[in-house]
């Protein structure tokens, strides 16, 4: 028990992760300096790890203390949860659940299935106060943010098998197939010969194998940050892009989506969460109303 971290040093070693520095970790907690820094110190000690490196720019976590901050977080986020699951427990099953509930989603999955959801959830739930966070869905995407403790629940992209295979420890289940097309100025008599536009999240595990076997596709020529700049561009004849079905909920005018034929590639969307989240009452709520929402326009059901 000696060397159990307490959650005084959790709090402590997530400030500084959160905010760069000792400093302004302090002063975000109410503290002195010299407290943060041997509190640090404590918790390197009873990790056996440096948890940051230190320098005249503040303190950058290392992959340990990278790891730690996440551990911290999930576990600073099950003691928040722990009072409004014993009174809901005492309460019986008439009570609901309250307090935060934080999801994390990248955009056209925020756009297009959260807000059923969330208004099925405010109904059933109403003491829930969900906070959304608009994630890009790049290296761990939105899973990383559930890693990190940064979310409870994500709404992310999946592998074949329905996993997030490179984050290990989290659960994750499936809740729709989504295609993808080609998209091209409407009336274009060859849109397979345009220069292909692209943007930073559109090519994944899901997407790679079919892309290199395409050989009428040419290497990118335009790269954007944002799907909805690639179909103005698209709709402007400016190119061809292949986009997932749930980006193209509002094509600009001009714009026409082909089908890419029974070859045509899909990836797969599900939630992820924590096995010690899934089990509290605010996650079993938003996974109930995931399940039972009709699947968005442009997706089917997942496959298995």
């Amino acid at each position: 028990m000696a060397d159990d971290l307490l959650p005084q040093e959790l709090r402590i070693l997530v400030a500084v992760a959160d905010s760069g520095g000792f400093t302004a970790a302090a002063e975000r907690l109410g503290l002195t300096q010299s407290a943060v820094s041997h509190a640090v110190r404590g918790c390197e000690r009873k990790l056996g790890a440096v948890l940051f490196e230190r320098g005249r720019r503040g303190a950058r976590p290392t992959p340990a203390g990278e790891s730690a901050a996440g551990h911290a977080r999930r576990v600073l986020r099950l003691l928040a949860a722990l009072p409004g699951e014993v009174r809901q427990a005492a309460a019986g099953d008439g009570a609901g659940p309250s307090g935060p509930l934080r999801i994390a989603a990248f955009r056209s999955a925020a756009v297009q299935v959260l807000p059923p959801v969330l208004a099925v959830l405010a109904a059933r739930c109403p003491g829930l106060v969900p906070e959304v966070r608009i994630v890009r869905d790049l290296g761990r995407g939105t899973a990383g943010e559930v890693a990190d403790g940064r979310a409870d629940l994500a709404l992310a992209t999946l592998d074949a098998r329905g996993t997030t295979a490179t984050l290990p420890g989290l659960l994750a289940a499936p809740l729709y197939r989504e295609e993808y097309a080609l998209v091209h100025r409407r009336g274009h008599p060859d849109p397979r010969g345009l220069p292909l536009v692209d943007w930073d999240e559109n090519c994944g595990s899901y997407t790679a194998d079919w892309w290199r076997r395409q050989d009428w596709l040419p290497t990118a020529t335009i790269n954007v940050s944002d799907d909805t700049v690639v179909l103005s561009l698209a709709a402007q004849g400016l190119g061809m892009a292949v986009m997932p079905r749930l980006s193209l909920d509002r094509p600009p005018a001009g714009l026409a989506v082909t089908d890419l034929g029974p070859d045509r590639p899909a990836r797969r969307v599900g939630y992820v969460t924590t096995p010690e989240l899934a089990r509290t009452a605010a996650v079993r709520a938003l996974v109930r109303a995931l399940r039972e929402a009709p699947l968005p326009a442009g997706a089917s059901a997942p496959e298995g």
